[in-house]
């Protein structure tokens, strides 16, 4: 089992940016495939983003694809996500997942794919 922690959440003012980062308590990231989800309250959890334990693939939701961008530090063993001209609709509890292997394309964006998440981080787009 893997234990993520994410930070960088937080109140920002619509248009506005953060940056997400996604760690593990006992190992780096570098060799799981990680994705980003969001949930808002009474809905359901959503896939926001994930990417390949290599890097070299990346998928987003249609909703945020030119404004969000997930990253790897590999020096770091971390995941960020950073998000760009952001709007109230991204408010949401942001949780990292990782998952060792994971099916292809965008089933990385689902929750069933993953054992392994994070408490989450809060994002809230307010004016």
């Amino acid at each position: 089992q893997v234990q993520l922690v994410e930070s960088g959440g937080g109140l920002v003012q619509p248009g506005g940016s953060l940056r997400l980062s996604c760690a593990a308590s006992r190992l780096p990231l570098n060799y799981l495939a990680v994705s980003w989800f969001r949930q808002a309250p009474g809905k359901e959890r959503e896939g926001v983003s994930c990417i390949s334990r290599s890097g070299g693939s990346t998928y987003y939701r249609d909703s945020v694809k030119g404004r969000f961008t997930i990253s790897r530090d590999n020096a770091k063993g971390t995941v960020s996500l950073q998000m760009n001209d952001l709007k109230p609709e991204d408010t949401g509890l942001y949780f990292c997942a990782a998952q060792g292997t994971v099916s292809g394309g965008t089933s990385c964006l689902k929750p069933s794919e993953y054992d392994n998440w994070g408490q989450g981080t809060q994002v809230t787009v307010s004016s």
